[in-house]
């Protein structure tokens, strides 16, 4: 059964159940918790990376899910491999995470066609088998990268942020070019001829959801929701009045005149393209 997981998880309860399925790492429940939730800050970058989990034990695939959302992932499950090499096939997906021991079909079988069909793909492959046969078999496949269950929510995170990566899709990365100002998501500054401003994550992925959706009003509710990613995005903070403030400021100090963001009252924000 396939699914879109969008809903916002205990993060704790979710974290625990991965994290202490192994002791590797020799972290104990709260010490663990702690830095995967700080890890989760770094990997909150708009747009969400899109991951597909194939996966048949639900307890393991909903709490991936789980993690994943709350790690700022848009993020999908299936439980059949025939359905996952399907929806693998017809959907666009920044990285899959493929166990290996699935109906139906097998997720050595699922990584071989893939692969195939889609060269550039990011795959991990994830699995109860540890022997070395099967880690040659899985990068036989084309995965990019393999971790054995029990497995350490730190683990898959940092093999996560590696493979998405090297493909190129780590959304850092983003850049945009709005009204003769150059935004730049990877060194954090907005430019416009000789002058620079640096701005922080937050800003840049202000402007870049706004760029995004540049066609219509973008809510507080919606940039609480995307950007700070708040599980209540009806709570009454100021947070986005003052973060739009001097992101305005920045770009005045850069284009010399009133800037491109312009507020709807009573709806919220939008950029003006044209002069």
């Amino acid at each position: 059964m396939a699914f879109l997981h969008n809903f916002c998880f205990s993060s704790i309860a979710a974290a625990w159940y991965i994290s202490t399925k192994s002791n590797r790492i020799g972290l104990n429940r709260t010490q663990s918790d702690s830095i995967e939730l700080g890890r989760a800050h770094k990997l909150m970058k708009s747009p969400k990376a899109k991951i597909l989990v194939v996966e048949d034990d639900p307890a393991i695939l909903n709490g991936l899910l789980d993690v994943l959302v709350f790690n700022g992932f848009e993020a999908r499950g299936v439980e059949d491999g025939a359905e996952g090499l399907k929806a693998a096939q017809e959907g666009e997906w920044d990285l899959i995470l493929l166990d290996v021991m699935l109906p139906s079909m097998d997720g050595f079988t699922i990584c071989r066609q893939v692969r195939k069909e889609k060269p550039k793909q990011g795959i991990i492959i994830l699995t109860a088998k540890g022997a070395e046969d099967d880690v040659v078999t899985g990068f036989k496949a084309g995965a990019d990268d393999y971790v054995s269950k029990p497995f350490s929510l730190r683990e898959l995170m940092v093999r996560m942020e590696a493979v998405l990566r090297r493909s190129g899709r780590m959304t850092g990365d983003e850049v945009a070019e709005i009204r003769g100002v150059a935004f730049d998501g990877k060194n954090l500054t907005a430019s416009c001829g000789a002058e620079s401003q640096e701005l922080t994550r937050r800003e840049m992925e202000i402007i870049f959801y706004l760029n995004r959706h540049r066609d219509r009003i973008v809510s507080k509710k919606d940039l609480l929701l995307e950007v700070w990613h708040y599980t209540d995005p009806e709570i009454e903070t100021r947070t986005v009045d003052i973060h739009i403030l001097k992101l305005r400021k920045k770009i005045a100090v850069l284009i010399g005149e009133a800037p491109f963001i312009t507020t709807v009252r009573g709806e919220g924000y939008r950029l003006e393209m044209d002069p």
